[in-house]
C-alpha cells in the first residue's frame, strides 16, 4: 500500500545529487504540482531523465512549464533527455554558462533504455544511431553485428526516484492515464527505487477497471492528490 502524502512531504524525500525520472511529452503528463513543489524545494544537483525539456510557458499561461521549472532554478546538474528544441534555457546553461551537462538520447532508445533498467536487462541493441554521435554517448556501451546488421548497445537507465501522473489512482496505488499521458510514466514506474505519483483525482478501490490499470499500485510508493489540471 502506497502512502498518501502531502505535496511538500513528498518533496523533501528527493536530496540534492538524486537521479530523478520525469514522466511527460512536453508537459502532457507531467506531475505539474509536484514539480512546483519541488522546484521550491531547495534541493539542486538533480540529474534528470526525461522525454524532453519541456519549455518556458504552458497552455494555461504558466511560467516554465513541467520539468522547465527545475531547469530554469538551476536545481539540474546532468539532463538525459531527446529532445530539448524549444527550451533555450537549456541550450544556455549547457553551451554558453557550462553548467549543465545535457546527454541526449534518441526517442526510442530512451523509452527502451528505461524499460531494460526496470526489467533488469543489461542494455538494448538498436540500430538507431549508427554511425552518429550517439556512437559517443557515455549511454553507449559499444556496438555489435548480428547478421550482418550493426547494431548499438545503450545502457539501461535506472533512477533513485520516479516523478509520474496520473488521471486516477485507488487507494493502493493503481494508476490510470488519461490518453497519452501515458508516455513515457508507465516504463518509468518500473525503473526507480522509489516511486512517486501524483494523481488528479483519488478513488476507491474497484472504481478503475481491472483493465484498465496500466501501473500497478504494487509500483507506487507515495501518492500526492495534486487536483484536476
Amino acid at each position: 500500500m502506497p502512502k498518501f502524502v502531502s505535496m511538500e512531504e513528498a518533496a523533501k524525500l528527493i536530496p540534492s545529487g538524486a537521479t530523478v525520472m520525469a514522466g511527460g511529452f512536453m508537459g502532457c503528463g507531467s506531475a505539474h504540482r509536484f514539480l512546483t513543489a519541488l522546484s521550491q524545494s531547495g534541493v539542486k544537483d538533480l540529474t534528470i531523465i526525461c522525454n524532453d525539456g519541456s519549455k518556458p510557458g504552458g497552455p494555461l499561461g504558466e511560467d516554465y512549464y513541467g520539468v522547465a521549472k527545475l531547469i530554469h532554478n538551476r536545481q539540474v546538474k546532468r539532463l538525459i533527455t531527446s529532445h530539448v528544441g524549444l527550451n533555450p534555457e537549456v541550450a544556455q546553461q549547457n553551451m554558453q554558462d557550462g553548467t549543465l551537462e545535457v546527454t541526449l538520447v534518441p526517442q526510442g532508445s530512451l523509452a527502451e533504455m528505461i524499460r531494460a533498467g526496470g526489467a533488469g536487462l543489461g542494455g538494448i541493441l538498436t540500430p538507431t544511431g549508427v554511425g552518429t554521435v550517439v556512437e559517443e554517448s557515455p549511454l553507449c556501451l559499444g556496438k555489435q553485428t548480428i547478421n550482418g546488421k550493426d547494431y548499438l548497445l545503450m545502457a539501461p537507465l535506472h533512477a533513485d526516484f520516479a516523478i509520474i501522473a496520473g488521471y486516477k489512482i485507488d487507494r493502493e496505488g493503481n494508476v490510470w492515464y488519461k490518453g497519452t499521458t501515458i508516455n513515457h510514466n508507465m516504463v518509468m514506474a518500473t525503473a526507480a527505487d522509489t516511486v512517486i505519483a501524483e494523481a488528479e483525482q483519488v478513488v476507491e478501490v474497484g472504481t478503475i477497471a481491472p483493465e484498465d490499470v496500466r501501473t500497478s499500485g504494487v509500483f507506487v510508493d507515495y501518492v500526492v492528490e495534486g487536483g484536476l489540471y
